[in-house]
């Protein structure tokens, strides 16, 4: 570890795992077509079925325009359809489509694939501890960017 972050020590080792986190699942993505943060949309759409744009966005942590720009790449695939919302014409409704269902099975393997090269060193005992952990530094941070979104303190 660099010297100059041994006093962010845990954020340095979340850094890493997260950048490589990532690089694993863009390359294994890349093998379906799909860019990072696309096949969490879908996995939403295939389990909650179609959804408001805005509460994808909710749903996912995203902000709009990320979502906009994911929602027209899945469009132009093939993958979503967009609709009005017949309640709220502002809202756009998200649809997976038909296509959408043979991808369904690759990314649940791809998915597979990383769960194993994220846990393939660790027990049973020491996953749940990590979960539990991760879990903990998440509600954390969630709590910290409420506050700093709110009153603009530091957390």
């Amino acid at each position: 570890m660099p010297p100059s972050v041994q006093a962010g020590a845990m954020s340095y080792a979340i850094f890493r795992v997260a950048r490589l986190h990532r690089m694993l699942a863009q390359q294994l993505l890349r093998r379906v077509g799909l860019h990072t943060g696309q096949e969490l949309v879908m996995m939403q759409l295939w389990d909650r079925g179609p959804q408001r744009q805005t509460d994808l966005v909710r749903l996912l942590g995203s902000d709009a325009a990320t979502m906009t720009r994911t929602i027209r790449r899945l469009e132009h695939a093939g993958f979503v359809r967009r609709s009005p919302c017949a309640a709220d014409k502002r809202a756009t409704i998200i649809e997976p489509t038909t296509a959408s269902l043979a991808l369904r099975g690759e990314v649940e393997r791809v998915w597979a694939e990383l769960e194993r090269s994220v846990t393939d060193q660790l027990t049973s005992d020491e996953q749940a501890e990590a979960l539990e952990v991760l879990t903990r530094i998440a509600d954390g941070l969630t709590r910290a960017t409420t506050q700093n979104s709110t009153d603009g303190s530091p957390a």
